[in-house]
């Protein structure tokens, strides 16, 4: 492949809904360009992207796929993205290494969930895009209706550049509303040739042409009153105006054709080419940690070298690729780099192009351009790489938080240090996993953006590493507590022959009132009947029982201890009796009644982001998962913003059944806020689980 220069280069994210094309697209491009003889498919697991074994297995995108094709003297980078939500993470690294999108439809499905949050995404970032509707030669195709649901959904941005052409009921072709040219299509990839504009059209393409003409008086003051006098623009003027606005995000096109057939695909890529930034167009800015200065890399090749590092791949077949985009300078093989972020030196032996799964050796790479190095050992997703002399670091990509949660474990004994390192190496590629060790469980919690997710997760382990694993539903952190005051005598009396053991304390338990300490202890003893030096066993003996309460093994919190009375022996009396009676003693006050003994259970803050119209339907979720709504809060973009507390054991499942109460437009965080008193049924049930599990 050839090298490219800042200005011949377009880095692009496909983005959109689930299953809706995008794939195919790029496959398409590739096809066109003759990067491939011959079209894979999706369903076959044969194409360029979806080279992953778990994605020929399932029929869609896990992983965003680097590929790269050259056109008409230019590098277009697609990054091929996942449209399913659990794996947003790689979308988000996508974005994060783009200078502008893709977002594509399905003619028949229109705009998905998919394609709100492909928006946002966009949004967020700030860059450019377009929308291509594919499946256009499917019958039930209805451009028009996507393109009123487009402007229904994100303004008058939004305009289309293209009207259909249909002959019994077939799409055929198209015309270009800015050049008011018709096409017909002539070949199997995406050929067309120039032809009349049909009658069939006329009223649509008036319509839509008015439309266009008034995006373009918008973009400057002289061609609005030019505009309104019922001045024609030249297509000079419409075409300096379109390109100006699509490149800066105020113009959003819409276009058309078919993946499958390779139709509009030419389109795609002259407009890519056309109307995107390059990456000289563009800005990026870094930190000197040196002196904490501003660098304004903004892709020029003639400043020092810096890279970011937005991906990783680690697959035991392939190794190790660290995903880059050049910031600044040439990156080139044989070259010594500086790790910013974990202040190591790293020789970089060669410089690639991925495409799919194929490594292209290429001699440099340019501010601007997409590549991977192979094998950096110490170089991880959101590094930054640059110069010893110049460290310069880019900030790392804004990726959801994971917060659904499943306990794993190994299926096969002696597995657990495999499974450890394997994890360990998925979760350097995707950074929306997190694992926690949850001793007081003594369960390993994996969390991930969703089921989905997690449960494909398990699926590599077994096909990538050999790694037999399986999930079942975590333990809630339950907390013990006593709510009355009770006094109690707690003696270990001992003998065996020689020295006995005897142990007496009489101690008074009650609440402290501080649920985040264990334990209070003081001693208020008179006249000496328990000395002094067993006063720390005494407190021992506490703090060793507040680690597993006597009610169901869980931690003892809240709880104020007086020692108040007792008894010794002069020689049968130690420290261990003490500390044993005070064990009995504690025993003792959570079987008295009059102490009132209970379970905690944690509970969650909880904050659910919906459309407007879903608020009832969550609100009252909220109501039968025993949550308090706290409020409710505009963001002023359609969205409300419910706040409640949330028994934490409530919320094993919610991802699920949010996106089902809202056609996956609903979102959630959580963080632990307290405990609180669990209710009387909760409580027996928990109690008696965990007796059951304690006898076998």
């Amino acid at each position: 492949m050839k090298v490219y220069n800042s200005d011949s280069i377009r880095n692009v994210a496909v983005l959109g809904h689930g299953s809706c094309g995008k794939t195919t697209v790029v496959e398409a491009t590739a096809y066109l360009t003759g990067v491939i003889s011959r079209m894979g498919k999706v369903t076959d697991g044969t194409t360029i992207s979806d080279f992953d074994k778990e994605e020929a297995k399932r029929g869609f995108s896990i992983n965003t796929t680097v590929v790269p094709i050259e056109w008409e003297d230019v590098k277009i980078n697609f990054l091929d993205t996942p449209g399913y939500f659990d794996f947003v993470g790689e979308a988000e690294e996508a974005v994060s290494a783009a200078d502008a999108a893709v977002i594509v439809i399905n003619g028949k499905a229109g705009v998905q969930v998919g394609t709100i949050k492909a928006w946002e995404l966009c949004e967020k970032a700030g860059i450019p895009r377009l929308f291509f509707v594919t499946n256009m030669d499917d019958e039930n195709a209805n451009y028009a209706r996507i393109c009123a649901d487009l402007k229904d959904n994100f303004g008058t941005r939004v305009v289309p550049f293209q009207v259909p052409i249909r002959e019994n009921e077939k799409f055929v072709g198209f015309v270009n509303v800015p050049k008011m040219a018709a096409r017909r299509f002539t070949g199997n990839k995406g050929e067309y040739s120039e032809c009349p504009i049909p009658a069939s059209v006329q009223d649509l393409l008036e319509e839509t042409h008015g439309q266009l003409m008034e995006a373009v008086a918008e973009t400057d003051e002289e061609l609005m009153e030019r505009y309104f006098e019922g001045d024609e623009f030249t297509e000079e003027e419409i075409m300096n105006a379109l390109n100006g606005s699509v490149c800066d995000g105020s113009l959003v096109p819409v276009i058309m054709g078919s993946g499958l057939n390779g139709y509009g695909v030419r389109v795609l890529l002259h407009d890519i080419k056309q109307y995107f930034p390059a990456p000289s167009q563009c800005s990026i800015t870094g930190t000197n940690v040196n002196d904490n200065s501003e660098f304004k890399a903004d892709y020029s090749e003639t400043k020092t070298t810096t890279v970011k590092v937005f991906k990783t791949l680690i697959d035991p077949f392939i190794g190790k690729y660290s995903f880059i985009k050049v910031c600044s300078g040439v990156l080139t093989g044989d070259t010594v780099v500086y790790n910013v972020q974990k202040e190591t030196e790293e020789k970089v032996a060669r410089v690639y192009v991925l495409r799919g799964k194929e490594a292209i050796e290429v001699p440099e790479l340019h501010a601007g351009d997409i590549g991977a190095l192979a094998k950096m050992m110490s170089a991880s997703t959101g590094d930054s790489l640059a110069t010893k002399a110049e460290p310069i670091a880019y900030p790392k990509p804004d990726i959801s938080k994971p917060y659904s949660v499943m306990a794993y474990r190994a299926v096969n004994k002696g597995d657990e240090d495999k499974l450890s390192t394997s994890l360990g190496k998925l979760m350097e590629e995707d950074l929306t996993l997190k694992v926690v060790n949850d001793k007081e469980n003594r369960q390993l919690l994996l969390y991930g953006i969703g089921d989905q997710q997690l449960e494909v997760t398990m699926s590599k382990l077994l096909a990538r590493y050999k790694v037999d694993a399986e999930l079942y539903k975590p333990k809630v952190a339950f907390r013990e507590t006593i709510l009355g005051k009770v006094k109690v005598q707690g003696k270990h009396k001992k003998q065996s022959g020689g020295h006995g053991q005897y142990g007496d304390v009489t101690i008074e338990f009650e609440p402290s009132g501080d649920l985040d300490t264990p334990y209070v202890f003081e001693e208020q003893v008179v006249g000496g009947v328990v000395p002094r030096n067993y006063f720390p066993a005494v407190e021992k003996g506490i703090q060793e029982m507040v680690v597993a309460g006597p009610l169901a093994g869980y931690p003892i919190v809240g709880m104020k201890a007086t020692l108040v009375f007792g008894s010794y022996h002069p020689v049968d009396s130690s420290e261990m009796a003490f500390k044993l009676a005070t064990h009995l003693a504690v025993k003792a006050a959570f079987a008295d009644k009059a102490s009132k003994p209970v379970l905690l259970e944690p509970i969650s803050s909880v904050k659910v982001k919906v459309p407007d119209k879903f608020t009832g339907d969550v609100m009252g979720d909220m109501n039968k998962r025993r949550g308090r709504v706290l409020g409710m809060n505009p963001d002023h973009k359609g969205y409300q913003i419910i706040e409640a507390d949330v028994p934490t054991a409530e919320l094993f499942g919610y991802n699920t059944d949010l996106r089902s109460m809202t056609g996956g437009m609903g979102s959630f965080s959580y963080e632990f806020s307290r405990y609180e008193q669990a209710p009387s049924d909760i409580q027996q049930k928990e109690i008696a689980e965990r007796a059951a599990a304690k006898d076998e």
